[in-house]
């Protein structure tokens, strides 16, 4: 675990005039924020407090800084530069990775997202079947350690495919590649088994460890792959399984479940179609396929502009994500836009304005200090020109444990660069 920050010189400031979105709870209109050493010391319409410092807000609305779950952000910068690529680990079980010691705080990404109100964002490890772990990162801090909020948050499960490919052997270009379904069912198989063994070995080993096994020694009975799952195993961090189809998702909540693991959705893309089997299992979905289209022919075209409603109305919390990979990372400013679609098609806005505040807060279990403007959180808030589910909102100001943050990015600097072009 690390929670390493900047020291910041001791002041209060009291913020006054703008719209204040607790999310949480009441909307102040016009509020006051009232911060002290870098956390909130008080919310209200009216404070009365001194402070070494008023920030005059008029005009502007404050809203928690949002939290990016599950993305590549800081481990991709160019697809097509192999040498900016950091987001895949070699192998198919490697859950002793952990993602966030490759951030690089230096991408060009980070200050493009942070310009789109976020403020943290969940590092994830790509690669086989359980990937590694995540950390939750800041976006501000001279280094990986500085930005480091919390870690290792989850481990990540990447669930077997349960499709079978249908096509004809004749209409197949290598058809050496053709399959049986009874093959294709044969290869599913294998893979959840090896799966299930690697839990069962991992089980094992917590068993030996706990009945007094050296912590760690350097022989043939330290293994780093083993210790890194024993707070999976043990119940302490959470399973993050990715699965899109519906009936990956029932094979891993029944999984899951049996063996007694906490387990987060990630991906979610059919998860309306199971919405009662996630609620009954107080299962929270990290949502990523707002943007994407349509998986079957049959579908319509808003099976997933509505599918968080949907969720929302069986009771399944719902987290608007980036997901994982360059393109997502690319496209992670946009992170309130998929809520505000959600909104389109029937999602409450209040609910859509938590999916992207203070559901990934407590979902990734660091709600006590994230994810709302309440006395005792980190002075964590972003101030922009209107509604953050409205596309033409633009982020004005930011703050990071009170610290303000400047919101120029590669986009701002070519801006102002090319507005000042000599004329012809």
């Amino acid at each position: 675990m690390l929670c390493l920050t900047t020291p910041l010189r001791a002041e209060t400031v009291l913020f006054t005039g703008a719209t204040v979105h607790t999310v949480s709870g009441e909307t102040f209109l016009p509020g006051q924020l009232l911060v002290k050493d870098g956390k909130i010391a008080a919310v209200g319409a009216k404070l009365d407090a001194r402070a070494d410092k008023t920030i005059d807000l008029a005009g502007l609305h404050l809203f928690p800084g949002l939290i990016a779950a599950a993305t590549s952000l800081g481990l991709t910068e160019i697809s097509a530069v192999r040498a900016t690529q950091d987001t895949t680990e070699v192998g198919g079980f490697t859950p002793d990775v952990q993602a966030w010691i490759a951030v690089n705080p230096d991408s060009e990404l980070l200050p493009v997202a942070r310009a789109g109100g976020i403020t943290h964002f969940l590092a994830l490890p790509l690669g086989g079947p359980v990937s590694g772990q995540s950390g939750l990162m800041g976006m501000t801090g001279w280094s990986t350690t500085e930005r480091t909020v919390k870690a290792p948050i989850a481990l990540h499960v990447f669930w077997p495919g349960m499709g079978l490919n249908t096509t004809p052997r004749e209409n197949l270009e290598d058809k050496s590649k053709h399959k049986s379904l009874d093959e294709q069912a044969k290869d599913r198989q294998k893979k959840l088994k090896e799966l299930d063994d690697f839990f069962e070995d991992a089980r094992a080993y917590a068993k030996a460890r706990a009945s007094g096994a050296p912590k760690a020694q350097p022989d043939a009975a330290f293994n780093p792959a083993w210790e890194a799952m024993l707070a999976p195993v043990r119940g302490e961090i959470p399973l993050m399984i990715h699965a899109d189809d519906a009936r990956q998702i029932k094979a891993a909540v029944q999984w899951t479940k049996q063996r007694g693991y906490q387990m987060i959705l990630a991906g979610g893309r059919d998860a309306w179609q199971v919405a009662a089997l996630l609620a009954s299992n107080s299962i929270p979905v990290l949502y990523e396929s707002e943007f994407d289209q349509p998986a079957r022919d049959h579908d319509s075209y808003e099976v997933h502009y509505a599918a968080p409603a949907k969720l929302h109305q069986a009771g399944v919390k719902v987290v608007f994500s980036p997901g994982p990979g360059a393109r997502a990372a690319t496209f992670a400013r946009n992170l309130p836009h998929a809520a505000a679609q959600a909104v389109a098609f029937g999602l409450p806005e209040a609910e859509a304005l938590k999916g992207i505040t203070l559901y990934p807060a407590q979902v990734l279990g660091v709600a006590d200090r994230l994810g709302s403007l309440e006395a005792g959180k980190d002075a964590t808030f972003i101030a922009v020109d209107g509604n953050i589910l409205d596309v033409r909102t633009n982020v004005r100001r930011m703050w990071i444990g009170g610290q303000e943050t400047p919101l120029d990015s590669r986009h701002t600097r070519l801006y102002e660069k090319y507005k000042g072009r000599p004329k012809p």
